[in-house]
């Protein structure tokens, strides 16, 4: 079919074709008199599957005119039409969005006249960086408008990976189980021991903190301040035996780990949640954490405490989500600021 350049739009004039491809693929907008206004995504795409001869005035526009155009009309314009082609060859069908997001998309057997579009899609390259913030603003948006967000990464070789994203508030059974008597530790510089076997075992069967060492109890820096916040150990040195205050623990731990005490606020929320806390290193995160017993069960999430205004490269954002996705775990980015922390849970998806 014919069309014409229209400033940065692209018009089919005669209303029969106009009318057969709006209702065959939903393409466009139908405009008065019965013809159809296309946007740039949209021509070209009809364009590369040679459904549309595109002119401006007598002149012939080609495929690679038609992109040149898009690329000054409107910033990320290749990435967008990399996503927008990608979704079509699946089957959807798919039209701009005013808001935050890029698209709209409707779920299979859908229209734009007849059903509510399914995701909010919003095209990034792999060199932009994910912005917890923003994704998080968007979020807000989708969510009040009961829509689905998919982030689509497009690489370096064209292809389309998708993720869904969503706040989530994750909670366990183990809140205010079992009540602990304090107990004396020595501070080793690297980890906490609990010497007395009677009391560490205590610590660990009741509320699942540390490990064994023999019959003694090895707690971790942040377990072991999470534990002398709420008096329940006096720390010494192990090499002088003196009393050390939990201040003392803190800004050794500090020395060893800048973000401790970020890490150390994600912790007393999840376990304020119910969760059961431990390492996450063997998984490449701060925490795995569990919902019950350890013994009986498998960690639910892997956990990455991240300061406010929390930026990344996609390769670390994609990594992290392979590698839960692998262990079968879901991968939680918990935002730490002044207030309540918000986690946000990204899943590879196939749309």
């Amino acid at each position: 079919m014919s069309a014409r350049i229209d400033g940065s739009s692209v018009i089919v004039d005669d209303s029969k074709e106009a009318n057969q491809i709006y209702n065959r693929g939903w393409f466009g907008a139908p405009q008065p008199g019965g013809a159809l206004r296309l946007d740039l995504i949209e021509a070209l795409y009809l364009v590369e599957s040679g459904r549309m001869d595109v002119r401006d005035g007598r002149r012939h526009v080609t495929f690679e005119q038609l992109l040149r155009l898009g690329n000054k009309t409107l910033q990320n314009f290749e990435i967008q039409y990399l996503v927008y082609r990608d979704l079509r060859g699946r089957g959807y069908v798919v039209k701009g969005n005013r808001g935050s997001a890029d698209f709209r998309v409707f779920p299979r057997g859908g229209s734009p006249s007849k059903t509510p579009s399914k995701w909010w899609v919003c095209a990034l390259s792999e060199r932009t960086l994910f912005s917890f913030d923003r994704t998080l603003a968007d979020l807000s948006v989708s969510k009040g408008l009961r829509k689905n967000l998919l982030l689509a990464i497009v690489d370096e070789e064209g292809d389309v990976t998708y993720y869904e994203v969503k706040i989530v508030t994750p909670s366990g059974r183990h809140r205010g189980r079992a009540k602990m008597v304090p107990a004396e530790a020595l501070f080793t510089g690297d980890r906490v021991i609990v010497m007395d076997p009677e009391t560490g075992g205590s610590f660990l069967r009741s509320n699942f903190f540390g490990k064994l060492l023999g019959d003694k109890l090895q707690l971790s820096l942040i377990e072991a301040a999470y534990l002398a916040d709420r008096s329940l150990l006096v720390l010494r040195n192990s090499k002088t035996g003196r009393k050390i205050s939990n201040e003392t623990l803190k800004r050794h731990a500090r020395r060893l780990q800048r973000d401790f005490d970020l890490r150390l606020k994600a912790y007393e929320d999840l376990k304020e949640r119910g969760l059961i806390v431990k390492t996450g290193f063997k998984y490449g995160s701060h925490f795995r954490a569990y919902e019950d017993d350890p013994d009986k069960m498998h960690a639910r999430y892997l956990i990455h405490a991240v300061p406010k205004g929390y930026s990344a490269i996609w390769p670390e954002i994609s990594r992290a989500i392979r590698l839960a996705h692998g262990v079968r775990k879901e991968i939680l980015f918990g935002e730490i600021g002044s207030g309540e922390v918000a986690y946000l849970r990204l899943a590879r998806c196939r749309p």
